[in-house]
């Protein structure tokens, strides 16, 4: 038997000289290996992506800010606890969004129209409101004027 037969894996890794070819080839592999874990579990992600992620993002809370307002805009009008009980009374959620937007709750200042996403999460939101929960100076709010205070 040859001396490297005998030799333990510790003795032949210390005797082992690599050639450039296969260090090349172990950096290349080791990129490759990094890009695909990075992009398959890491979390990593291309520019583009990245863009249309924040896009989406910036999308999705400008219509739940307007939904928001259009909430508060409803619950504001002097008629809140009937015009809620009048939409709930509403099932289909396409005919409730028609309503909310008929009603001109969800048209931002700057809008001529509403935008549908908006009008949709408003509408989520007041169908699961209880009319009986509304505070009856809410709705008296509206038509008293406010004192100030010194």
């Amino acid at each position: 038997m040859s001396e490297l037969e005998k030799a333990t894996i510790s003795q032949r890794w210390s005797a082992s000289q690599p050639s450039k070819t296969m260090l090349f080839w172990s950096c290349a592999g080791s990129v490759v290996v990094a890009l695909i874990v990075g992009f398959t579990w890491g979390g990593w992600v291309t520019g583009g992506t990245a863009r249309e992620m924040a896009k989406d993002a910036g999308d999705s809370s400008r219509y739940e800010l307007a939904s928001v307002i259009c909430v508060e805009k409803f619950l504001d009008a002097g008629d809140a606890r009937a015009q809620l009980t009048t939409f709930q009374a509403i099932k289909s959620s396409y005919k409730q969004r028609e309503f909310i937007e008929a009603g001109g709750w969800a048209v931002m200042p700057s809008k001529d129209k509403a935008a549908r996403q908006s009008a949709d999460l408003c509408a989520k939101v007041l169908a699961a409101l209880d009319p009986a929960e509304l505070s009856p100076t809410t709705e008296a709010a509206t038509t008293e004027p406010a004192s100030v205070v010194q």
